[in-house]
This record gives C-alpha cells, structure tokens and sequence, in this order.
C-alpha cells in the first residue's frame, strides 16, 4: 500500500477517458468546514437528498440533520457532530448529483482532506454508508476524548515552507509536544501541539517574519498526542468491512492510492489520525496523472481555495448548495 508508482492511478483502475467531467476527481472536506444550515436547500428539494439524511437520523439515533440545519452553532461544532454532518451533507449532495446525471461517469479518483478520506472511501464503494457514518462517529468522539484529556491546540502558518514548519517545532519543543499536522497548500502548513509549546511557535514565527493564526479547534489533531484515540479507534474499525475502492482513493498520509487490502486501508485510517495531513502532496499526485477538472462536494470551498494556491491551472467545481449544480454541465 502508499508509495506506489504513479501509473497505480491509470494502470490499476483502467483509463477514463479524456480531461472533462468523465475523468475527474472528487474532493471531500473536512472538519472546520462545517455551518449551520448546510444541506437543507438539498433536504428540501430532493428526496434522495432527504433519505440520506433521514437514514443517518435513524442510524445515529440523534437528529444529525437538524444539527446540520439549525445548529445551535456550538452544537454542530462539537468534533462528533460536526465529522458526522460534514460526512452526510458531502453523501448527500452527491446523491443528488448522481440522481440527476450531473457527473456522467463515476469518479475516477476520489480524495479527502482528513475526515474527508472516509466520505470519500464510501464513495469509492470501499465501505457502506451506516458502517462509515459509525466510524465517522466514533472517530469524532475519541478525537475529543483525547483533546480533552491533553489540553492542545493548533496554529497555522501563513507563508512558511516545511524546513521552515520543522525548524519553529524543534525550537518550540522544549516546553511541550508540538508537530506539523497539515501540509495544505504552499505557504499553508499548520502546527499542532500543546498550548504552550504553539504559543512559543507563534512568538518565533513573529520573530521571522512569519504570521502565525490560532484555530478554534477542540485539540492537537494530527499529533502524537491523539495516540489514545488511535489506538482505540485501530479497535472500532478492526471488523469493519471494507471491499478494494472501484477508483483510486488517496491517502492522507501516503499522498498515494490506498492499495486494495482493507488491512492496509483501515491501517492508513488510524495513522491519519496521528500523522500529517499531506493534502498538496495528494493533490500533486493527481495532477501528475493527468487531472486537470475536480469536483468539491459538501459545505464550504476550503478545498478549491487551496487548489488554487496548488495549482491555479486546474479547474474546481464546488458544489455546496443547489444553486451550485448548474455549474456542472
């Protein structure tokens, strides 16, 4: 699994064709995407939309839809709730897509950012949809067990390279656990620790020249101080099943196609929740393979703003409400 040569995408999966809406690739969001009243407009108007959501409801038994609609903010917030509602707005607007013939052909290669990678294993067929939203559940409620547990943080870096991210974390290091989690897009890498070694992050970044941005988040995602929710969450996928993905899935961590063993993949999914976020390097190796049009599904645009410092050449479609839709023609 992971360091593959790049014809894995073509080879292995078999060519689509050519650069238009029957080859592209599928990108997913993650956690800090998520807003109040996302997805309703697709609830309302369509009933495929409305049976994913209904179905996560029942699934859950919690009202995850009307967290996604009306909040309360603090509410849809919370890391448990707000994995799950990203993950079922993002299934949901794809449904929808499906059902009206918007994308001609399946994907031919999905990608997500973090959380992400399980809304798009789902699609990638590589796992049902009640057994990932559990996981997506789960996942968010060990993540914050572990954050309250290590009173952490985050903090991005507007404008630092890698050798640069690595050398504010050695110097911070000595007053506690601090790493680079995310590698966005250049100029975008964020740091995750505890709250006096990102504080000491922050000061040295200012020291040369560097903007440093605390993130409202919940704890250290991304970093050796999750161990405890990796751990147990190696326990609550080992017998999930998942089948090979019907199109390359990329690895968060890898930056390459997840192989075909679901061991290997459920292993990948439990170092995601430790190690970096490789999300340029994931995209670079789609670019490398000839994709050139992408698609983002679920709230927000995060992931076709860092597409744009990536690669301005290629071409994102975002699709985060139903105005959105006849974009894709």
């Amino acid at each position: 699994m992971g360091h593959r040569n790049r014809e894995t995408l073509a080879g292995t999966y078999g060519s689509r064709g050519t650069f238009n809406l029957t080859r592209f690739a599928l990108l997913c969001p993650g956690q800090g995407a998520q807003i109040v009243g996302m997805g309703v407009d697709f609830y309302d108007q369509f009933p495929v939309a409305a049976q994913v959501y209904d179905s996560a409801d029942d699934i859950l038994k919690q009202k995850i839809s009307q967290i996604c609609f009306k909040g309360p903010e603090a509410v849809l917030q919370a890391t448990d709730n707000a994995q799950a509602a990203i993950f079922v707005t993002g299934v949901a607007i794809y449904r929808v897509l499906e059902s009206l013939g918007k994308v001609p052909a399946p994907p031919a290669a999905y990608a997500g950012l973090s959380l992400g990678e399980y809304t798009a294993l789902h699609l990638a067929a590589a796992v049902n949809f009640e057994s990932t939203l559990k996981l997506v559940k789960a996942r968010g409620q060990l993540m914050q067990e572990a954050a309250i547990a290590n009173p952490s943080t985050m903090l991005a870096l507007v404008g630092a390279d890698e050798a640069a991210a690595e050398k504010i974390c050695q110097q911070a290091a000595n007053v506690g656990v601090i790493v680079a989690a995310n590698f966005n897009a250049p100029g975008q890498i964020v740091l995750s620790g505890s709250i006096d070694a990102c504080a000491k992050a922050a000061v040295i970044s200012a020291e040369i020249g560097l903007r440093a941005v605390p993130l409202n988040v919940a704890g250290a995602f991304h970093s050796p101080l999750m161990q405890k929710a990796a751990d147990a969450m190696s326990v609550v996928l080992e017998p999930v099943d998942f089948q090979p993905p019907t199109a390359p899935v990329i690895s968060n961590v890898t930056a390459m196609p997840h192989g075909h063993s679901p061991f290997e993949i459920k292993l990948q999914l439990v170092n995601q929740i430790v190690a970096p976020v490789r999300w340029q390097q994931s995209m670079e190796t789609l670019l490398r393979d000839g994709f050139d049009e992408f698609v983002e599904i679920g709230p927000g645009r995060s992931l076709s703003g860092l597409m744009r410092k990536i690669n301005r050449k290629a071409r994102v479609t975002n699709v985060s409400t139903v105005a959105d839709i006849d974009a894709l023609v």
